[in-house]
């Protein structure tokens, strides 16, 4: 499965969004530096979805907070 996800890093709280079919929008605490914030995203969307964190790949999107996400 393929989804969308915009990320907002430095966020107050830690949360998974549905924005519409496929878009989720992700606040994480984690600071967009070194790669932080994308670590971040791979464990809040494991938890969400119920998957080990090695099945989550970043397809595009590694410096941008426009993310085309793989879960599965």
């Amino acid at each position: 499965m393929k989804i969308r996800v915009t990320v907002k890093p430095q966020s107050k709280k830690r949360e998974l969004k549905w924005i519409a079919d496929g878009e989720y929008l992700a606040s994480l605490q984690a600071p967009a530096r070194d790669g932080k914030a994308n670590r971040a995203l791979i464990e809040l969307l494991s938890e969400s979805f119920s998957v080990p964190k090695t099945s989550i790949k970043i397809l595009l999107g590694q410096t941008s907070r426009k993310k085309l996400v793989e879960i599965g």
